[in-house]
């Protein structure tokens, strides 16, 4: 039996996060698939750079930033700054919607308008009831609701009313009226930073801080007896002292063998499919939202247009019950369709694709979900095992925030501030 010091679980951002901030030497890096990098991978096809999904980043905190561009080389990173639409009905909105009714044709915009000012006050028990009760039932049916169903694929009185925590662009009755008149869509990632050669830089970033024997590929875990302290893998048994997991939390209670109320912990699988065309489409937008629920994606977004490329090159993101079958040729078909009926492709020839499923993707967030995740985590930590990470902690979060997690539980251990060189 092999024994570590620090197990981690997972060589995504979380967990070589966590590996490279730690000072603890005895430590390994598990990963179950021949790569890292997580959802954070970067896919390449001549000239087209793809992410598994539209990653960008905003920073709240320099000296993290700092970290992970000290070693890129100069000039990797660039800041853009954003400009996201809404197709509605053949209009384009600016982003958020319900700041911008009055970019609606009018009888939609009276209609928004109307009910925004007019809205019924009601028990607010679900992100459902908190949407109605802010905005009204015109903006929720026009945008909030069909681009949220299509986003989560699941009715939207199952999630807790602050399931997207600060992501979620609030605003009020004054603020909207306001904006009719001085525009202000400010919100947290109202610039963002993107590497020139993908998210993955990043990743590498961290990466370069370890050395290789501390990552072993093709190792998933199976197995953890938390009384021992054993962690089993596909390839052998290893003693612990700490064990750091960034697996998806209701995995990580099966491997534990821990119970848990069955169906408490769901979520959603994004289908991302990056699709490379011949010549330009549509420019500056950097992303779009399609809430209509004859387009079968609820996001484009256009990496040429942040990197300023000649062809066009997009992800598309298709939000699916985890239960729901995958026909991707089928879906293909369907998405240049959808894209073409959208205006967004036009005469077009594509000459580059990757797909990918994500699942989970977006974790569904209720208070049920938190108060087991916090309950059971302290239950865990007896044992040395700490989940963390965007599905450790089953969360909404920023690709920063599992940075910061990972670094809050470093010094946590540590017992001291870790400063970051």
């Amino acid at each position: 039996m092999d024994v570590i010091d620090t197990l981690v679980i997972g060589a995504g951002i979380t967990g070589l996060a966590y590996a490279s901030f730690t000072p603890r030497q005895d430590l390994l890096v598990l990963e179950a698939e021949d790569q890292i990098g997580g959802y954070c991978k970067t896919v390449r096809q001549g000239p087209f750079v793809w992410d598994y999904s539209g990653h960008f980043f905003h920073f709240r905190h320099p000296h993290l930033e700092r970290y992970l561009v000290s070693q890129m080389i100069p000039g990797e990173v660039q800041t853009i700054t954003k400009w996201a639409r809404i197709l509605f009905e053949g209009t384009l909105v600016d982003f958020p919607f319900q700041k911008n009714i009055h970019q609606l044709p009018k009888e939609d915009f009276i209609d928004c308008l109307y009910e925004l000012f007019f809205r019924e006050e009601r028990p607010v028990e679900s992100f459902q009831d908190m949407l109605l009760t802010r905005f009204g039932s015109g903006i929720c049916r026009r945008f909030l609701f069909p681009y949220n169903e299509k986003l989560y694929a699941c009715d939207l009185d199952r999630l807790d009313v602050d399931a997207m925590g600060r992501f979620f662009p609030h605003a009020d009755l004054a603020e909207i009226i306001r904006n009719f008149k001085f525009p202000n869509n400010r919100s947290y990632n109202t610039t963002f930073t993107y590497p020139r050669s993908g998210a993955v830089a990043y990743i590498d970033s961290l990466k370069s801080r370890l050395p290789d024997d501390r990552i072993s590929l093709n190792e998933p875990l199976l197995r953890i007896d938390l009384e021992h302290k054993v962690a089993q893998t596909n390839q052998r048994e290893i003693a612990f002292s700490t064990l750091v997991c960034t697996t998806p939390f209701n995995r990580l209670l099966e491997m534990t063998g821990i119970e848990h109320e069955p169906g408490l912990f769901t979520s959603n699988k994004v289908l991302v499919f990056n699709l490379g065309f011949d010549t330009k489409g549509p420019t500056q937008i950097h992303w779009m939202y399609l809430p209509e629920p004859r387009f079968c994606f609820y996001r484009v977004g256009f990496y040429d247009n942040i990197f300023g490329s000649p062809q066009m090159s997009l992800y598309i993101e298709i939000g699916l019950p985890t239960s729901a079958a995958v026909d991707v040729p089928t879906m293909q078909d369907r998405v240049l369709n959808d894209l073409k009926t959208a205006g967004i492709v036009g005469s077009q020839r594509l000459i580059a694709s990757h797909n990918v499923v994500l699942d989970p993707a977006y974790v569904h967030i209720t208070s049920k979900s938190q108060q087991a995740v916090a309950s059971l985590k302290e239950r865990l930590a007896r044992h040395g095992v700490y989940s963390i990470g965007r599905y450790g902690s089953w969360t909404y979060c920023s690709i920063e925030d599992n940075l910061v997690e990972a670094l809050q539980l470093v010094e946590r251990l540590e017992g001291k501030p870790v400063r970051l060189a």
